[in-house]
């Protein structure tokens, strides 16, 4: 894989998994708002992910490929984006989404300037919707973190931050995506900034974090195709359709535009 398809694939497939889990919350959300909002988030994110598998298209990977006939263990995505959410616990869709857009503004910021054209002309549309989705969670967080659901927030983050460390783990192409200028930072430093943003703002929240070098890792990382149980439960949900009824063409992905 060039280094080109390795970023490409980080980005397509975080934002198609994230999605497919926030889909889940439809209905389930505290209020109406809340609802529609998340399911504004999810759509955004889906035509995120499209904006990137088109450009491995234009690379030579065909729609079955990229999606419906691809095995669960190629999939580059972080397992903070994988994981089932905590059933009933409104904690958990907020928190992952603020650890998540949080580094998914420093990520695409550092490839606004990126050597390959067609990933610099698409970033700008993905930081301004992106934007919306960390005001929304950091709201929640807000009010989520006063008096008693505190104990809940601390109890997603608690599950979730050593996940979301994950979306930081170098591939084998690291050094070359950096070298050859596709990404202006190294994934060490974007982590170093994301600890800078929100171990502080958590704190101040009233919330416990923990130290980075001292958080358990799980065995799993995502970015080398190790995932947990609940990935190829997900896998399994989204392709069985394509797989039972034996399309000749593989459904395309729906962004905007698409």
């Amino acid at each position: 894989m060039t280094p080109t398809d390795e970023l490409l694939f980080r980005l397509a497939d975080d934002e198609y998994v994230i999605a497919e889990r926030y889909t889940e919350w439809q209905i389930y959300a505290p209020t109406i708002e809340s609802d529609l909002a998340l399911a504004n988030i999810a759509q955004d994110e889906f035509g995120h992910a499209r904006l990137w598998y088109d450009l491995l298209e234009e690379r030579g990977y065909e729609e079955k490929n990229l999606l419906w006939e691809r095995a669960p263990e190629d999939f580059r995505h972080s397992t903070l984006c994988e994981l089932a959410f905590e059933e009933g616990d409104w904690a958990d869709p907020v928190v992952r989404s603020y650890l998540y857009d949080t580094a998914e503004r420093l990520r695409l910021e550092a490839l606004v300037d990126s050597s390959e054209p067609a990933i610099a002309s698409r970033v700008g549309k993905v930081l301004s919707e992106e934007g919306y989705h960390r005001e929304h969670a950091q709201s929640w967080l807000e009010r989520l973190s006063e008096g008693e659901s505190r104990e809940r927030v601390q109890a997603a983050l608690d599950r979730l931050f050593p996940h979301a460390l994950s979306l930081f783990e170098p591939g084998e192409n690291e050094r070359e995506i950096v070298s050859e200028g596709l990404r202006t930072e190294s994934l060490f430093d974007l982590r170093e900034e994301w600890f800078e943003i929100t171990i502080p703002y958590l704190e101040s929240l009233g919330l416990s974090v923990p130290e980075p070098e001292e958080v358990e890792r799980p065995e799993v990382r995502g970015r080398d195709g190790s995932h947990t149980a609940d990935w190829f439960d997900l896998h399994e949900s989204f392709t069985s359709t394509y797989h039972e009824l034996g399309f000749d063409q593989p459904t395309r992905l729906r962004g905007e535009g698409a």
